[in-house]
């Protein structure tokens, strides 16, 4: 259930993957400080976070290891990207929260922030997933509800995103004409970045102890 870890590669990975998780981060304060409606995940870290008293970023640590949890149970293979998605996106966005104030009544600019958001959402994806060192929590539960059912990936995560969405909004958190448009277009953002940062997911991993010089 868990991938191999390549010690040969893992410190430059581990750089790699900071550097995807920090522009993953920067990429949802972006979103919550436009105040145009923000991703379904964010929506729900939001609204809990509102109701508890904790960070956006604690909330999303906590959100995480929920999913993780579920998706174990479902016996899903996860890696130390996993386990690093968890406890690094969280802390990057309080940083960046802390440091980006909130933008209202400036459309032009709420708009700006909310497309940069995007593009470097598919950036932080394609940097961090490059590294192939496993999917995040989110990811994987779509990943063990696939495998669990003969449902699509596609249909799997419109079905988690909706249910994240109505209870986000419900509890109060951040939907908006923004979460449609993050909605649209989060998938040709992630595309590019996959083309610009030349990343083929999804490659067999090969334990170091049978690579050959």
């Amino acid at each position: 259930m868990f991938k191999p870890i390549l010690w040969k590669t893992f410190p430059r990975d581990f750089l790699r993957i900071e550097i995807g998780f920090a522009l993953f981060g920067l990429a949802i304060t972006l979103m919550i400080r436009a105040n145009l409606g923000t991703s379904a995940w964010a929506v729900l870290d939001v609204a809990l976070s509102k109701l508890t008293g904790l960070s956006v970023g604690t909330l999303t640590v906590l959100v995480g290891f929920a999913v993780l949890l579920g998706a174990l149970i479902m016996r899903e293979q996860i890696g130390w990207g996993t386990l690093a998605n968890i406890l690094s996106i969280g802390p990057w966005e309080d940083f960046w929260l802390a440091r980006i104030p909130s933008v209202d009544s400036n459309l032009p600019l709420q708009i700006a922030m909310l497309l940069i958001a995007i593009a470097l959402m598919g950036l932080a994806s394609a940097i961090y997933i490059g590294v192939d060192a496993g999917a995040g929590p989110r990811d994987s539960m779509m990943l063990a509800i696939k495998r669990a059912t003969t449902l699509s990936i596609r249909v799997a995560r419109a079905i988690i995103e909706v249910t994240v969405v109505v209870v986000g909004w419900l509890l109060g958190g951040p939907a908006g004409i923004g979460t449609l448009v993050f909605a649209l277009l989060v998938g040709p953002s992630v595309q590019a970045g996959f083309k610009l940062m030349k990343v083929e997911p999804h490659k067999p991993v090969v334990p170091e102890a049978v690579v050959e010089d």
